[in-house]
């Protein structure tokens, strides 16, 4: 097995697990402020997507120092496989729930995995192509995400993506007790 495809493999793995404990860092932080930039904060879907953003980009950053500089399309490869993986949980989780009109976590959990080892197999199947691209766009795209996730944590918009089901609410909920 190449070392591209044992990378992609490792990467899966590692998201998958990442992830999933970072759907608790922030509750088990005692909603810690600077956890609250890189965990999920409340249910929304906006919340739910920094569980697969943070640790694709970890391992894209990673894996660009330990394959990827040898690979000229490895950022923009990485890039458009987070890219896929976030638009497959937003487009999926929308449709979904429109269809029956409720979210189930069962399928919430599944689409996760599966939004996962899409934009890694993508992200393989470009790197191992001749796809030609910009790094540099690749880094504004990347670091424009980053930005907004983190952003977005503290200045919350009022549209659905970012609106917790649970509570109704938006962004990190304060009380007097934890603005200490």
């Amino acid at each position: 097995m190449d070392k591209v495809k044992k990378y992609q493999i490792f990467s899966v793995i590692f998201v998958c697990i990442l992830g999933t404990l970072l759907h608790f860092t922030y509750k088990l932080s005692n909603e810690n402020s600077v956890v609250a930039s890189f965990s999920a904060i409340n249910e929304s879907v906006w919340e739910h997507l920094k569980l697969l953003f943070f640790p694709m980009l970890l391992t894209t950053i990673v894996g660009y120092f330990y394959i990827g500089k040898s690979i000229p399309n490895f950022l923009c490869s990485k890039t458009l496989g987070i890219l896929a993986s976030i638009l497959f949980i937003i487009i999926f989780f929308y449709t979904y729930t429109g269809i029956i009109g409720k979210s189930i976590v069962f399928i919430d959990i599944a689409s996760f995995f599966v939004a996962v080892m899409l934009g890694e197999y993508l992200s393989y199947k470009l790197i191992i192509s001749n796809f030609i691209c910009n790094n540099i766009i690749a880094i504004i795209i990347l670091t424009s995400l980053l930005i907004c996730f983190i952003i977005f944590t503290y200045f919350t918009p009022k549209i659905e993506i970012f609106k917790d089901p649970i509570t109704n609410k938006y962004g990190i909920k304060k009380t007097m007790s934890n603005q200490k």
